[in-house]
């Protein structure tokens, strides 16, 4: 096994690779124009056809590195499943389907299909029977479909494993090893963890062939993410929350609890206090994760508040703050929660809350870190404003969507044309299956509501609701 480890790749050219003009056309319309380290470092191993360790966290490219180099081998006029991509999450998989979908763009009529649950086995199966080229998916729902046939493998020849460590965390070792097992033997399998335990080791050698391995040891930009840990008693950290984001004031913010009884207690505290707060747990049905998501992401709420497990594989642009209402035992864990502020040319607060019992932790997270961290008291705040954390937009759930041919196009263009918006009071517009999301300032949603229902979107008449 050869080993690339590098600090922080230089950034170089997507046209430095042996890709289609057309494929690199694209890349540049979707406004990819160097690669990340991680894509840099492992984008030529992989398109060399080596199978492929390569540890890298949420938002550092990952997606788009395993997605151009199984897309590149796809033949198109062939609507068998070639490649497969096994995520731990909805989540991931239907933001790894979306961006594979993008990159797609290229070739005309390649099928990207997501198998995950929330969506009917008969429908998924009726895509499959249809013809699809890549499947992205969770390993039980994948399962399900190979042990009822609707899902054939015998042209497969790349299989992605993405978020490894966290589908092991997730005990679904043996369900890769089912799937793994039954892949052609004849195949490159691509591998990507944000973290190395033992066990990553072990699926290594049982189904990469001489796998070249990519360490990327970046670590986040000095002054980018700004850290601060407070000290507070057990009983008071819900309180504390609600203190931090009346100081801080963040646009968005992920709170992360260790329990789901600890996110509820937490949301119901924030809620009484006037911040527009809304929980991700296990609990909820995959529509309304999905609803979830989406108002966070749009900026429709100012707190999500999750479990490490909820929030796995969540990628979300431009996170002003990350919240620990507990200290992680374990460091790893705590940076990568808070490598989820800070992206690109933003800069995020890390703010933690710790007992006294909890200062060894900081001190594990101070030394594999390198960074000094100094405990704060609440009481060191200056008053809070009180007014309560509302975010700035509403999102509009419009009943109709790509099977309905409704493009993000045809929304902004009921909002900005016969509505009389601007644009700058419409923000993300979401298009599922069914459904179209639409965010709009927070001044305008009731008269938003009232003139799309009483207008027309793609020339018809469409029901609509705010979230």
């Amino acid at each position: 096994m050869s080993e690339n480890e590098t600090d922080r790749a230089t950034p170089r050219s997507f046209n430095e690779l042996p890709l289609a003009p057309a494929m690199l056309d694209n890349l540049t319309q979707l406004g990819y124009l160097t690669m990340t380290p991680i894509q840099a470092t492992s984008l030529p191993l992989a398109l060399a056809g080596h199978d492929l360790i390569a540890q890298a966290k949420t938002g550092s490219g990952k997606t788009a590195a395993f997605g151009l180099a199984l897309l590149r081998k796809l033949n198109p006029k062939n609507f068998a499943v070639q490649a497969m991509v096994l995520c731990p999450t909805r989540e991931l998989a239907d933001q790894v389907t979306q961006e594979i979908r993008r990159l797609a763009r290229f070739e005309e009529n390649i099928k990207v299909l997501s198998l995950v649950g929330g969506s009917t086995l008969r429908n998924q199966a009726t895509s499959l029977e249809n013809g699809v080229h890549v499947v992205v998916g969770t390993p039980g729902r994948i399962m399900d479909h190979m042990q009822r046939g609707h899902l054939k493998l015998d042209e497969l020849n790349t299989l992605v494993l993405d978020e490894a460590d966290r589908m092991l965390d997730m005990g679904f070792h043996d369900d890769i090893a089912f799937i793994a097992k039954r892949c052609p033997a004849k195949r490159q399998t691509l591998l990507f963890s944000a973290t190395y335990p033992e066990g990553i080791a072990q699926l290594a050698r049982q189904f990469l062939n001489k796998p070249q391995e990519v360490k990327l040891l970046e670590r986040h930009a000095e002054g980018k993410i700004r850290q601060r840990f407070y000290e507070v008693k057990n009983e008071d950290r819900l309180a504390a929350v609600a203190t931090l984001l009346k100081h801080y004031r963040p646009l968005s913010t992920l709170a992360f609890c260790n329990t789901k009884q600890q996110c509820r207690d937490l949301l119901n505290v924030l809620r009484e206090q006037g911040i527009h707060a809304l929980t991700l747990n296990g609990d909820l049905e995959q529509r309304e994760r999905d609803q979830v998501l989406i108002q966070f992401a749009n900026n429709s709420c100012s707190v999500l508040v999750a479990t490490d497990v909820a929030a796995r594989g969540l990628d979300i642009a431009q996170l002003a703050a990350v919240i620990n209402v507990d200290v992680t035992p374990d460091p790893e864990i705590h940076i990568h929660r808070i490598g989820r502020t800070g992206r690109a040319d933003q800069e995020g607060w890390a703010l933690s809350l710790c007992s006294p019992g909890d200062r060894r932790r900081v001190t594990a997270i101070a030394e594999m870190t390198g960074s000094k961290l100094e405990l704060h008291q609440l009481g060191e705040l200056p008053a809070a404003d009180e007014a309560p954390l509302i975010p700035p937009m509403v999102t509009l759930q419009i009943l109709g969507g790509r099977k309905d041919k409704i493009r993000p196009g045809d929304v902004l263009g009921a909002l900005t044309g016969e509505a009389g918006f601007t644009r700058e009071q419409v923000g993300k517009i979401t298009v599922t299956d069914q459904t179209t999301y639409v965010a709009v300032a927070r001044n305008i949603y009731r008269e938003a509501v009232r003139k799309l229902s009483a207008g027309k979107v793609k020339g018809k008449t469409v029901k609509v609701r705010a979230l």
